[in-house]
C-alpha cells in the first residue's frame, strides 16, 4: 500500500488533504513537519498531520507526491498539533489557518533551497510566509564544570562570577564592563568552563538592559499556601520525557501523563486583591517547574503590561526566556521560536498569540488578568487563550494557573463545578500597604471644579491639589481616546459619522497654535475660526481607522457651526495641564503606546518624571506604581451601558483594577469615582472592594435571564456590501438553526436574525444570529449543520463567521 500523508494547507477550509509521501522521504515526512506541495497548480506550503500506510480513499491518479520537505524536524511538536487540531474542530476553524497561528517563519536558507530542488516548476507561492536571517552574534554562557581553586585570577574570574550569577550574555555586553573580555572568554572556553555560541539575537527592546538578579522576598502566609499548593500539583507530574524526546513525541505514542497515586488538581484559580504578590506566586512556580525539568508558558492580557513583568521575570531568571508580542519583527519572532524549538530556554511569556509557543515538556501555564477580554481573538481564528490553556495544559498533562483580582463570571463557575481549585491571597503582599479608600463623587450633586470642565468635579480638583502639594503621583481613567468623541452641528444637529460604518467620527486634535485651554465638555465649543483651527486636527473612526481633515461646515445644512462634544482623554489631558500648570502631566492610550513608547511613558511614571497620569484602560493593566496615592475614574458610568449582557462586569473590573493602582506600598491611597448613578451594582460593589458580592448577584443574574455561564453561546456574524444579500443570509441560516433537529427538539434556541448594534462597519451591513444552549453537545450539533449550508448554500459574496463562545456583542 502507497505511504499517504494528510497535510494542512493554508486556505480557508476545515479538510486536510491527501499527498502521497515519496520514496525518497519515506522515512523523513512526520506529522507536524512543513511540506510543499502542489495545490491548484501552486506550490503551497502546508503541515503534516498525519502519515500511514493504508489504501486511498479516491482514484490513486489524483493524488500528488508531495514535491519537497521543509523541515528535518518537525516544526509542530506532537503536543502542540494535537492541541491545534482540536481548537479547529471545537472553533469550527480552518485547520490551515489554525497551525498558522503557531508556525514560524521560514528561514531564507529554506528558501533557497527549496527554489533550487529541480522539481519546483510550478509556482512557488509561500502566501503569508514570513523569510528571515540575517547576522549572528556570540553568546557566551558558563558551563557547569569547576575550576581547580586559584587558578583563576583577575577578569577571567570576574567575568566567570558574572556568567555564573546572571545567566547566558551577549559577548558585547560583557565588554561593556570589561575592556578584555574576549581574551578572558577565549582563556575560558579552553579550559571548558565557558561555551561560546553564534546565533541570530532577539533585537526585542524587553532585553537592551540588563537586569540584575533578585533576592526572592519572603512570602506572607496566603502566598505560601498558594504557593506550595501549586509545588503539590507539579510534584505529581509525570517525570520529563527523556533528553531528545520530550517535545517531538512519536505520533502513536501517549500524552505526558500523572504518576500512579492519589489524584491530585491541576488548575488554579489564584483570586487575590491588587497587589497581593501574585507575581510572586507565579515566579515560585515556574522556579518549581523549571527544577523538575518541565517548561513554562506565562500569558498576560496587553503588551502593555508585559515589560515590568519580564523586567521581574528577567532578574529571577537571567535572558532564558523567550517574549513573544505582536510588537516583535519576524526575525525576533522566529529567535524566539528556534531558542524554545530547540529546548535552549524552556519560559515562554506574552500575550495571546503565546499560547502557540512550542515550550518544550511543557509542565505549567500561568494566564495573569485571566478576566481580560483581550485574550479572545477578534479576527480570524476567533479563539479565546484562557479557555484554550486550561485545554492545551490538560492534553498537556501540565498544571494550569488562572489568576486575577476580579474572576470571570466563566472562571468562578468553573471553580463551583470542581473544575478549578480556588487559592485566595486576601491581603496586599506588602504589610504596610492596604486597599485604597474608595468615595463616590455624585455627579448630579457637585457641580464643575476651578476649570470649569463639569467631569473634573470640585472633590476630584481639590484631591489632585492635595495629591500634588504631597508630591505623590495621581492617576486620571477615562476609557474614550481622542480629544472630542463627537462632532455635532449646532444648528441642525447632525452627528459626522463615518462614511464606512455607522459610528461617530472621533475628533482628534493634535497641537493648536494657540495656548488656550479647551472649553469644558459640557459647554461644546464652536469651531475656531480658519485661522486659529487645530494643526494637525483630524477626524478618526476607530473601527475602520479611516482619517480625514476636520469639514469647515456641516455637511448636512452647510451651517458653520460645528460643535465638538465630550471627552477624550486628549482633551482630559489638556484640561489637567491647563488647570495645574505647575503639574507634569502625560497620557498613556492606544494613540501614544506606539512600539517602544508606553514602556517609555510607565518608566517615566516609576521615575517620579510624571506627576498626573491620564490613560484608558492601558493604566488598569496590573502596573505596579508605587507613588501613586490618588486615582480619579472620571466617568464610571461609560462602560455600564453598552448592549452587552458583559457590560457590568467589565465596568466592575475595570473599576476594581484601576483603583488597585493606588497605595500599593505604605503611603494610603484613594480613589474617586465619579457617576451619576452611584446605586448601580458594578459601582456600589467596586466602591465597597466586595469582589465576592458582585460575582454572587452578577452569576444570579445571568441564571435569571439565561447567559453564560448557565448556558453556552455561538454567535453567527453575517455580512456583506450588499444590505440585501446579508439580511437575506441571515435570515436562511436562522431559519436552518430552527429546523435542524436540535433546534426542532428545543435543545438550542435561535434569537435573530437581527442588525447587530454597529449595523454598518468598513462598508460592509452586518447581521447576527445568536444560538443558546444549556448544553454544549446539541449547540455543537446545530452548528455542524449550519456549517454546511455556510460552505454550499450561500451567496459567495455573503462572509459568515462562527464565533464560539463570543465576548464582543456589538
Amino acid at each position: 500500500m502507497p505511504l499517504l500523508a494528510d497535510v494542512a494547507v493554508p486556505v480557508p477550509l476545515s479538510q486536510a488533504f491527501t499527498y502521497e509521501v515519496p520514496a525518497a522521504l519515506a522515512g523523513e515526512v512526520r506529522p507536524g513537519a512543513r511540506v510543499l506541495c502542489e495545490f491548484h497548480r501552486r506550490k503551497l506550503l502546508g503541515v503534516v498531520l498525519a502519515v500511514s500506510e493504508r489504501s486511498a480513499a479516491i482514484d490513486p491518479s489524483k493524488i500528488k507526491p508531495l514535491a519537497a520537505l521543509v523541515d528535518a524536524r518537525p516544526a509542530l511538536p506532537a503536543e502542540l498539533l494535537s492541541f491545534l487540531q482540536e481548537l479547529a474542530a471545537y472553533y469550527f476553524a480552518p485547520i490551515g489557518e489554525v497551525l498558522r497561528l503557531a508556525l514560524p517563519a521560514i528561514e531564507r536558507e529554506q528558501v533557497r533551497a527549496l527554489k533550487a530542488q529541480a522539481e519546483l516548476d510550478g509556482v512557488l507561492d509561500l502566501g503569508r510566509a514570513k523569510q528571515v536571517g540575517g547576522r549572528k552574534v556570540a553568546y557566551a554562557s558558563a558551563t557547569d564544570v569547576i575550576e581547580e581553586p586559584g587558578t583563576l585570577r583577575g577578569q577571567a574570574a570576574a567575568v566567570l562570577a558574572l556568567l555564573r550569577a546572571n545567566g547566558e550574555q551577549p559577548v558585547a555586553r560583557i565588554e561593556e564592563r570589561f575592556g578584555n573580555a574576549r581574551n578572558a572568554l577565549k582563556k575560558l572556553a579552553e579550559r571548558n568552563l565557558v561555551a561560546l555560541d553564534e546565533r541570530e539575537p532577539p533585537r526585542d527592546p524587553f532585553f537592551r538592559r540588563a537586569e540584575e538578579r533578585d533576592v526572592p522576598p519572603e512570602l506572607n502566609a496566603a502566598q505560601a499556601e498558594a504557593a506550595a499548593r501549586i509545588d503539590a500539583a507539579l510534584a505529581a507530574l509525570s517525570l520529563p520525557a527523556p533528553p531528545g524526546g520530550g517535545e517531538h513525541r512519536a505520533s502513536g505514542q501517549q500524552e505526558p501523563r500523572r504518576v500512579a497515586q492519589e489524584p491530585r488538581p491541576s488548575a488554579f484559580l489564584l483570586f487575590g486583591v491588587t497587589g497581593s504578590g501574585k507575581t510572586e506566586v507565579y515566579l515560585r512556580a515556574i522556579k518549581s517547574c523549571l527544577e523538575r525539568g518541565r517548561g513554562a508558558l506565562v500569558m498576560v492580557p496587553e503588551i502593555a503590561l508585559t515589560p515590568q513583568l519580564v523586567a521581574r521575570f528577567r532578574a529571577r531568571f537571567g535572558d532564558e526566556l523567550a517574549v513573544l508580542h505582536s510588537g516583535l519583527s519576524d526575525a525576533d519572532r522566529h529567535a524566539m521560536w528556534a531558542s524554545l524549538h530547540g529546548g535552549k530556554v524552556r519560559v515562554a511569556i506574552g500575550a495571546r498569540s503565546a499560547l502557540f509557543a512550542p515550550v518544550p515538556d511543557l509542565g505549567l501555564i500561568l494566564v495573569d488578568e485571566e478576566h481580560d477580554g483581550s485574550f479572545k481573538q477578534e479576527e480570524g481564528v476567533r479563539y479565546h487563550a484562557r479557555d484554550m490553556a486550561l485545554l492545551r495544559a490538560h492534553r498537556a498533562g501540565a498544571v494550569c494557573v488562572l489568576g486575577s483580582a476580579t474572576p470571570s463570571i466563566e472562571s468562578v463557575a468553573l471553580v463551583r463545578r470542581g473544575k478549578l481549585v480556588e487559592l485566595r491571597l486576601p491581603d496586599r503582599a506588602h504589610r504596610e500597604a492596604s486597599l485604597p479608600e474608595v468615595s463616590l463623587v455624585d455627579l448630579r450633586r457637585f457641580g464643575a471644579g476651578p476649570s470649569g470642565d463639569p467631569l473634573i468635579s470640585l472633590p476630584l480638583h481639590r484631591a489632585l491639589e492635595k495629591t500634588l502639594a504631597a508630591k505623590e503621583q495621581a492617576i486620571l481613567f477615562l476609557n474614550r481616546r481622542g480629544f472630542a468623541p463627537s462632532v455635532v452641528c449646532g444648528s441642525c444637529g447632525t452627528l459626522t459619522t463615518c462614511e464606512a460604518c455607522s459610528v461617530a467620527l472621533t475628533y482628534h486634535r493634535g497641537r493648536r497654535r494657540d495656548a488656550r485651554p479647551p472649553s469644558p465638555a459640557g459647554a461644546p465649543a464652536p469651531m475656531a475660526p480658519p485661522d486659529e483651527r487645530p494643526e494637525g486636527g483630524r477626524l478618526r473612526c476607530h473601527y475602520c481607522d479611516y482619517a480625514g481633515p476636520l469639514p469647515d461646515r456641516c455637511g448636512a445644512c452647510g451651517a458653520r457651526n460645528l460643535l465638538l462634544e465630550g471627552l477624550g482623554t486628549e482633551r482630559l489631558e489638556a484640561t489637567i495641564a491647563g488647570s495645574f500648570p505647575e503639574a507634569r502631566v502625560a497620557r498613556l492610550d492606544r494613540d501614544v503606546a506606539g512600539k517602544d513608547r508606553s514602556q517609555a511613558i510607565l518608566a517615566r511614571m516609576r521615575e517620579g518624571k510624571i506627576d498626573i497620569l491620564v490613560g484608558t484602560q492601558m493604566v488598569t493593566k496590573g502596573h505596579d506604581l508605587p507613588n501613586v496615592t490618588l486615582v480619579g475614574v472620571v466617568n464610571a458610568d461609560a462602560a455600564l451601558g453598552l448592549p452587552d449582557f458583559r457590560a457590568s462586569e467589565r465596568g466592575f473590573q475595570l473599576l476594581v483594577q484601576v483603583a488597585g493602582r493606588a497605595g500599593r506600598r505604605d503611603r494610603p491611597g484613594r480613589v474617586l469615582i465619579q457617576t451619576r448613578n452611584p446605586e448601580h451594582p458594578a459601582i456600589a460593589f467596586a466602591a465597597a472592594h466586595d469582589v465576592p458580592g458582585f460575582l454572587e448577584r452578577e452569576i444570579r443574574d445571568r441564571e435569571e435571564v439565561g447567559y453564560p455561564p448557565a448556558t453556552r453561546l455561538a454567535l453567527l456574524r453575517i455580512d456583506a456590501v450588499d444590505e440585501g444579500a446579508a439580511r437575506g443570509a441571515a435570515a436562511k441560516l436562522a431559519a436552518h438553526a430552527r429546523t435542524c433537529p436540535e433546534g426542532l427538539a428545543r435543545r438550542v434556541e435561535v434569537l435573530g436574525p437581527s442588525a447587530a448594534p454597529i449595523a454598518r462597519l468598513r462598508a460592509r451591513y452586518r447581521f447576527r444570529v445568536l444560538l443558546r444552549a444549556r448544553d454544549r453537545g446539541p449547540l455543537r450539533g446545530a452548528l455542524a449543520a449550519l456549517a454546511g449550508l455556510i460552505r454550499d448554500g450561500l451567496d459567495r459574496n455573503v462572509r459568515v463567521i462562527i464565533d464560539v463562545d463570543p465576548v464582543a456583542m456589538l
